[in-house]
């Protein structure tokens, strides 16, 4: 049964945005891991997207390399899959309209989107930095549901 991003995002509301997020290794098997995904627009295109913050060289890697990702919801029995084309922006991966400062607050942004809230940004802020963090932008190719 195909279904609307809106809808997607209703469900995902269910479970604090939270997704399971599969992205492929060089070796073709797949790498999956839980992630919080919210929707918002892609700071560059304007497109609907699934975004998310991640770290780490593992999901980053396999991204930079195959940039086609899919992202399942759940709550209860329903579930609820987008695949799209990933874009990461962050420190190691620098996208010529966003700068630092917008970087920073395109953490904060995608973090809210997800359904995150916090009570001290100058921190929130200080550890995206220090960990690496990143943006990922899904852009919805296929969405599907049961």
């Amino acid at each position: 049964m195909t279904t609307t991003l809106d809808e997607v995002i209703e469900l995902a509301k269910r479970e604090q945005g939270l997704a399971v997020v599969a992205t492929l290794r060089a070796d073709q098997t797949i790498q999956a891991s839980l992630v919080n995904a919210g929707a918002m627009l892609h700071p560059v295109t304007g497109d609907s997207a699934i975004s998310f913050v991640t770290y780490g060289e593992t999901k980053l890697r396999n991204i930079r390399a195959q940039p086609q990702v899919s992202l399942t919801f759940r709550s209860g029995w329903s579930w609820a899959t987008v695949e799209g084309r990933a874009e990461v922006i962050g420190p190691d991966d620098p996208h010529p309209l966003v700068d630092a400062e917008r970087l920073r607050l395109l953490l904060r942004e995608v973090f809210t989107a997800a359904g995150g809230e916090h009570d001290d940004w100058d921190t929130y802020d200080h550890t995206m930095l220090e960990q690496g963090r990143a943006a990922v932008f899904v852009t919805p190719s296929r969405i599907y549901s049961n």
